[in-house]
């Protein structure tokens, strides 16, 4: 039995077409695999540590290899629960819309709280960085009002598959399909439907192999 992690970053619920995607392959896969785990797990409905004062010199008295004070102890075990969580799981699913050409800024809070040295990469001299969370696959679905195909214009806007791809390669992922729905906004309401729609077929083939 394997558990997978559906991580959403939108706010609108049933009304965000990422989501809408990501649940037709949650969907299938779940058909696919009845007796595996699914967690959801939406980063503006989690409760997610800031990563603030105390847990930022709490990070670095582990680093300098000095002992913790209670009030440091205690926010830095509220940041390990969430890369254990993380952690945890076999297979991941993100559901992200771009904003601003980049991620929502609670997607960014939560890797930040994710990317940690000794638990999701490691370092050394002789091999450099080393990503920790090997051995899994992903699933990115990715949506945008405009487009950015790779090759045009506008493809240097597009910071959200960039940043996705190399922070969790950094972790350790090798494996990361993607599917885009673009645009949703730009070319009206209709050819978001079809993008939609044709992302959400794409989506369910992945479920069937992932």
């Amino acid at each position: 039995m394997s558990r997978l992690l559906y991580i959403q970053a939108s706010p609108r619920g049933k009304r965000s077409h990422c989501i809408a995607v990501a649940d037709a392959f949650v969907e299938v896969y779940r058909q696919k695999h009845p007796d595996d785990e699914i967690m959801t797990f939406n980063v503006f409905e989690a409760s997610i540590p800031n990563f603030d004062g105390l847990v930022v010199q709490a990070k670095y008295t582990i680093l300098h290899g000095k002992s913790h004070s209670k009030e440091e102890l205690q926010a830095w075990r509220e940041v390990e629960k969430v890369i254990e969580q993380f952690k945890s799981a076999d297979k991941y699913v993100l559901a992200l819309p771009m904003w601003n050409f980049n991620i929502p800024y609670r997607l960014k809070q939560y890797i930040d709280i994710l990317v940690q040295p000794g638990y999701t990469f490691g370092y050394s001299e002789e091999t450099g960085y080393q990503g920790l969370v090997v051995g899994k696959p992903m699933l990115a679905v990715y949506t945008r009002g405009g487009e950015y195909p790779a090759g045009s214009e506008t493809e240097a806007f597009d910071l959200q598959t960039r940043y996705i791809e190399v922070i969790f390669g950094f972790m350790g992922f090798e494996n990361i399909h993607s599917v885009v729905v673009e645009p949703t906004l730009q070319a009206g309401p209709d050819v978001a439907a079809v993008k939609r729609r044709e992302a959400i077929e794409k989506a369910k083939e992945i479920a069937v192999v992932f």
